[in-house]
């Protein structure tokens, strides 16, 4: 803006021709005036600029004071931060070395304690008996003191030397007491009628004795398992020595020979001195009756007590279970027992088991290897593998794996027999000759025995199936079909024959169906058999009463089949005599059907089922009799509900 004006007044002087030099002559004056107020004013105030100078003297001074102050401020908080420093260093050493004092002072507290030996326990050791709660208590501080002066020996340790004296004399004080009372309770096993279970779970109270001898004197240790397996080896051989010679007295008389196998011919003659039990026992060889229940049960029943039981005798399974569930009991008592006082596994555990029960179960083997060799009860030795199988389960859930291969070798004794006598038995009914036997068309004996045997065997096996008895079974079977049609081949006519199959095969899958299940091998192929037979013997007994309506049935359907209308036509004359013939018969003929067919049929149930699929056959008969007729001849043909009527007073219950 000055600039501005400058220019205006130099433009102003300019245009009006003002003379510069006069005007700078002006400006001066101008000038001057101006500086002479100036000098004037700052005279007039030259005593306050003068206190004003004074003013910022004295705060230079104040000033200079303060920077003096601040300083020696500056250097003493910087001693200050130096000595906190040092502070904090000396007080972090001396944390570390509390905490390290404190570590030493608390172990060496403690080894001063695990090292000192109290009088309480050298008195305890020495003078209390070993079953008081006291004595087992310092037994355990003697142990863990014995444990750390064997580990501070190796170190060479000095303060080991002040107690080791003590220490062995307490440890070879405590080892004679304990064993003293292990032996009395292992010698409390000899005496006679004893509970083993009674010292065994006392000893088991008192494990750690044990425990502290293995770990201390090994010999001693050795000492109390070698006479351990010495007693209680000869005691359970003993024991069961005396008990199968015992239970071997109770056996049925009359054993099963090969005199009995299926195929035998049953001449009926028997002893006047025959005993009753005998006989009793024979119906058995091929039934199963009670005796499966055995494997449900019978399968945990209290054993036999022979001096109770002398009155009673029973078959061999029965004996046969007593005794191997005495030897589970016993065995697995046994196994788990040595597993947790002696403390073994694995291997170890099986071979004490095996010093233990060795000579009992070898024992046991030899004895069912000695009956085996003359058995001929096929029923029997099955049972007897099946409570193999269930008995070696239940060994397995009490977690004893020990008698796996006391059980392969059972196995191995019976099953060899069982397929040898079973394979004899399949012979037997292969050699049988039919002329042998009387003309009879009710179910045969060797059908009755195959049915009742077979059903025995697939009912036992349910849950635990065998390819080898699956195998044998339908051997058998093949066989016993054989031999029915070889019987049924003896009689002269067909619907004798029929008669006679449908007799046997309903008799075997009667049996099939009482003691398994329905959909079993064995039965299907036997239902199969019937259905056929059956439809073939309603074909037989139909054929003399209604043969000529059936034939002209067959005839006309062929002639309907061909289209020959001309030829069906010129039926008429014999469709009007066959339909004179039936309504003049047909009551007769449902009178003789039912009384030829009940009697046919020993069982009622099956001789009314197949007079019902008879006359239900002859309705599908006469209904299409009836569609091939010519009106003439249906108007002369009695009515179809007249014949149901009657067909429906024939309707059994059964």
């Amino acid at each position: 803006m000055a600039e501005q004006l400058d220019d205006k007044e130099i433009q102003e002087i300019l245009k009006t021709g003002t003379d510069l030099r006069q005007y700078s002559r002006q400006i001066e004056k101008e000038f001057k005036d101006v500086e002479n107020k100036s000098i004037e004013d700052y005279i007039k105030e030259s005593q306050n600029i003068a206190n004003l100078h004074n003013q910022i003297g004295n705060c230079d001074t104040i000033l200079e004071r303060m920077e003096s102050m601040l300083l020696n401020f500056q250097n003493v908080l910087c001693n200050i931060s130096s000595e906190i420093t040092t502070l904090q260093k000396k007080s972090v050493s001396m944390s570390v070395q509390l905490t390290n004092r404190q570590s030493i002072r608390a172990q060496l507290s403690q080894f001063i304690e695990d090292m000192a030996i109290p009088e309480e326990l050298i008195t305890t050791i020495m003078e209390s008996p070993v079953t008081e709660k006291d004595f087992i208590i310092q037994l355990n501080q003697l142990n863990h003191k014995l444990n750390l002066a064997k580990e501070l020996s190796f170190k060479e340790s000095k303060s080991v030397d002040d107690v080791k004296d003590v220490l062995l004399k307490l440890k070879i004080k405590a080892m004679s007491k304990i064993r003293v009372y292990l032996l009395e309770q292992i010698y409390k096993f000899r005496k006679p009628m004893t509970n083993y279970q009674v010292p065994q779970n006392t000893m088991l109270k008192h494990k750690f004795f044990f425990e502290f001898i293995l770990m201390n004197e090994r010999q001693v240790a050795q000492e109390i398992y070698s006479e351990y397996v010495e007693t209680m080896s000869k005691i359970y051989y003993s024991y069961f020595k005396s008990y199968s010679s015992r239970l071997a007295a109770l056996k049925f008389e009359d054993a099963v020979t090969k005199d009995d196998l299926m195929g035998i011919e049953d001449t009926g003659k028997t002893s006047i001195f025959s005993k009753a039990s005998a006989l009793r026992n024979k119906s058995t060889i091929f039934t199963i009756g009670s005796r499966g229940d055995i494997l449900n049960q019978q399968l945990e029943a209290p054993i036999l007590v022979p001096h109770a039981q002398q009155k009673n005798r029973y078959s061999y399974e029965a004996l046969f279970r007593s005794e191997q569930y005495a030897l589970v009991d016993n065995a697995c008592r046994e196994y788990l027992f040595g597993t947790e006082f002696f403390m073994v596994r694995g291997a170890q555990a099986q071979d004490l088991f095996n010093q233990i029960m060795g000579k009992t179960m070898t024992l046991m083997i030899k004895n069912v290897e000695t009956y085996i060799q003359d058995c001929y009860d096929t029923i029997a030795m099955f049972l007897c593998v099946q409570l193999i199988l269930r008995y070696q389960i239940m060994c397995h859930k009490r977690c004893v794996p020990a008698l796996d291969k006391y059980w392969d070798s059972l196995q191995a004794a019976i099953w060899p027999r069982f397929e040898q006598i079973f394979r004899m038995n399949t012979q037997s009914v292969r050699e049988c000759d039919p002329t042998k036997f009387n003309k009879e068309t009710g179910p045969h004996y060797i059908t009755r025995r195959y049915a009742e045997f077979s059903a025995a065997i697939v009912g036992i096996s349910e849950h635990f199936p065998n390819e080898l008895v699956s195998r044998l079974l339908l051997e058998l079977q093949n066989e016993v079909e054989c031999f029915i049609l070889r019987m049924a081949a003896i009689f002269q006519t067909r619907k004798e024959q029929l008669i006679y199959l449908i007799n046997n095969y309903d008799l075997v899958l009667g049996i099939l169906m009482e003691h398994t299940r329905d959909n079993s091998k064995e039965a299907e192929n036997f239902r199969e058999q019937l259905s056929n037979r059956s439809s073939e013997y309603v074909e037989e007994i139909l054929a003399p009463h209604f043969g000529g309506m059936i034939q002209f049935i067959k005839d006309c359907e062929q002639m309907v089949e061909k289209e020959q209308t001309d030829e069906l036509r010129r039926q008429e004359r014999r469709s009007l005599a066959i339909v004179s013939q039936f309504s003049a018969n047909w009551k007769k003929s449902l009178e003789e059907l039912n009384r030829e067919v009940l009697l046919s049929f020993p069982s009622l149930v099956t001789g009314s089922s197949l007079l019902q699929l008879a006359l239900a056959s002859l309705v599908q008969y006469y209904q299409r009799f009836h569609k091939l007729l010519t009106p003439n001849a249906r108007m002369q043909l009695t009515n179809i509900h007249v014949i149901m009527v009657e067909i429906k007073k024939y309707k059994s219950n059964y």
